[in-house]
């Protein structure tokens, strides 16, 4: 091989295999191979990372309010449109497996019931009650204004458990933005440095020849 090496190749390394340190994660310790991409994506990096927490807690709060005014109004909308009323059993709930237990406390079973709807007309209709109810006995159902059958207007703890579960959607939605944000900077960057290299590499090949 002819010529100096070029300055472009960087000499080989000792053979030693330093420890990676948690700050190299930012590309922040100077090296010999040191480069402005690096710095670039360790300071998008530092940036995303502290950034992402406070937009994401800013925008799990406003998720949260406009999660509970809509569900407030939702359950507001409800509680003026449903109506609780007394329904007959027709036939005889099933039996719970282990009647007493806690279990069974928490069991529901389907029976048609029949009930006056707010019209006046009299209906017949499935709906949830404790096992082991006789045929004949008067639970309560929730009709809406058309008198179908309903669930029960929501309620504070549901509005909060909603309201909650969005607020975590949204403060995952910004971390999840906040890791392709990064993603995305770090492949732009590494496509840039291969492009650099090629570059530096097609100056440098031709001093790269087997002398006769």
């Amino acid at each position: 091989m002819s010529g100096v090496m070029p300055s472009e190749q960087p000499s080989p390394a000792s053979g030693r295999h330093e420890p990676v340190h948690p700050l190299s994660l930012w590309r922040w310790r100077r090296n010999p191979l040191y480069r402005r991409t690096d710095r670039i994506q360790g300071w998008t990096a530092l940036a995303l990372l502290l950034l992402a927490p406070v937009l994401g807690l800013a925008a799990a709060f406003a998720a949260k309010d406009a999660a509970l005014a809509h569900y407030r109004a939702v359950a507001e909308q409800q509680a003026q449109t449903r109506h609780l009323l007394d329904a007959t059993l027709t036939h005889d709930a099933p039996r719970h497996p282990e009647p007493g237990s806690d279990e069974a406390k928490k069991a529901r079973y389907p029976v048609t019931v029949r009930y006056a709807a707010p019209d006046g007309e009299t209906r017949t209709a499935e709906a949830d009650v404790l096992p082991g109810l006789s045929r004949g006995s008067t639970v309560g159902v929730w009709a809406d204004a058309r008198g179908a059958v309903t669930g029960a207007p929501m309620s504070a703890d549901e509005i909060r458990s909603r309201a909650m579960g969005w607020a975590v959607i949204a403060f995952l939605a910004v971390a999840v933005a906040g890791a392709a944000a990064y993603g995305a900077a770090a492949l732009g960057l590494r496509r840039r440095n291969l492009a650099d290299w090629e570059a530096r590499w097609t100056r440098t090949a031709p001093h790269w020849t087997t002398s006769h």
